[in-house]
């Protein structure tokens, strides 16, 4: 018996074995349905999927036998990634030096006789192992057996190549949501201290003036109010951050009845609208059962920034609803400053403005639209924009009934 010779590039073909996270891995219909039908095709009891390692063969598939691993040594897969472009087929195993004294050849029962065998590459030419069918007696495959074997090989290279692919990908988001999970901590964290000192602040902005305003002067009263705003912005900007972190667990809670009208009046007491505004229902009135705690953070979003990027001296929107058996269907139309059409996609991206300032000259922090986005796709469903400058704003979402 001739003991397979170790390919030149040994180092790296292990490397890439290694790389494709596919040896010792659970078996795969897909895999399994291309082993069955190359015995079929070929007209063999059966047929394997062979991974090459560094001392023994493992069988990603098998059909028709119940092994699962060979040593390398004794194996003719070893032999048939030599040539990786190669269908290696040997018609009677008894008559090749290579294998007439191998044990499989030798056995007993089930000798392997026939094989052929076509090596599999990766995307780096890096040859892994086989698809090979084996016979118990002397066979020869016709040409176009030969051709589909080959065929079979490639879809085969195609699964591992779309396997590694996506034990990348689901990698990459594994890391991401620990990530992601490690910034809302410390988001949340940093938020909830930073909150009692700017409460302090703001407080102690207003206990000086009421006690001491009148020694301060116009200079003094200037530096409070402005040590009051940038409080009360900075702790805007932190309950923002907070509500945007908290977005997920808002839409992981349970679905309840309301009605539509009443969670948007409640909604407008807590804006406290003190401009000139007209806000319009919808025409009818609706009882929904959905996420009204969700629903209550996108209306407070989405009417707070129609009040404040509005130019106009009087406020309108109009809020419309309607649904199917599949989704709940909400829209918010203003008549304020509009969105540039270049900039529509990016409003959704956290902490992204695109106008300078507000209605009272105070500049957004990119957070709520971002939020608004985060929930609706929670709830399963899409959200879409369309303005036009000067002229205002059109909200329209969706979200799932079934949510």
């Amino acid at each position: 018996m001739l003991s397979p010779a170790i390919p030149d590039n040994e180092s790296q073909r292990l490397k890439a074995l290694e790389d494709a996270n596919i040896l010792y891995s659970p078996t795969e219909e897909e895999f399994d349905n291309i082993t069955q039908l190359a015995s079929f095709i070929c007209q063999t009891p059966i047929s394997l999927i062979s991974l090459v390692g560094e001392h023994e063969q493992w069988f990603k598939s098998k059909y028709g036998t119940d092994m699962c691993t060979s040593e390398r040594d004794i194996s003719f897969c070893s032999h048939a990634i030599l040539e990786p472009e190669k269908l290696m087929e040997i018609e009677d195993t008894r008559l090749d030096g290579r294998f007439l004294d191998n044990p499989f050849v030798l056995a007993d029962n089930d000798p392997i006789i026939y094989y052929a065998g076509m090596p599999l590459k990766n995307y780096d030419d890096m040859v892994l192992g086989t698809l090979c069918v084996i016979d118990t007696k002397p066979n020869k495959l016709s040409q176009e057996q030969k051709k589909a074997l080959k065929s079979l090989a490639k879809q085969v290279e195609i699964l591992l190549e779309l396997k590694r692919k996506n034990d990348y990908l689901e990698n990459i988001k594994r890391q991401l949501n620990e990530h992601n999970a490690m910034l809302k901590d410390f988001a949340g964290v940093v938020s909830h201290d930073m909150k009692m000192p700017l409460a302090n602040m703001i407080i102690s902005a207003d206990i000086l003036k009421a006690k001491f305003g009148s020694k301060l002067g116009e200079e003094g009263l200037d530096y409070l109010k402005n040590l009051k705003q940038a409080g009360l912005k900075l702790s805007s900007y932190i309950n923002g951050i907070l509500d945007h972190y908290e977005s997920d667990n808002i839409a992981a809670s349970n679905s309840e009845e309301f009605d539509v009208h009443q969670l948007l009046e409640e909604i407008i007491d807590l804006l406290n609208i003190t401009e000139d505004c007209v806000i319009n229902l919808p025409e009818d009135n609706s009882i929904i059962s959905s996420n009204r705690a969700a629903l209550e953070q996108i209306f407070l979003n989405l009417l707070g920034n129609s009040l404040k990027y509005n130019d106009k001296p009087k406020i309108v929107i109009d809020i419309e609803f309607s649904q199917n058996p599949d989704f709940y269907y909400f829209s918010i139309q203003d008549n304020g400053i509009g969105i540039p059409k270049e900039k529509e996609d990016d409003i959704f991206k956290l902490f992204t403005t695109v106008a300078k300032s507000d209605r009272s000259g105070n500049k957004g922090n990119g957070i709520g639209l971002s939020t608004v986005k985060r929930l609706v796709g929670n709830l399963g469903g899409n959200l879409k924009v369309n303005s036009e400058i000067g002229k205002g704003t059109r909200f329209d979402f969706s979200i799932s009934r079934k949510a």
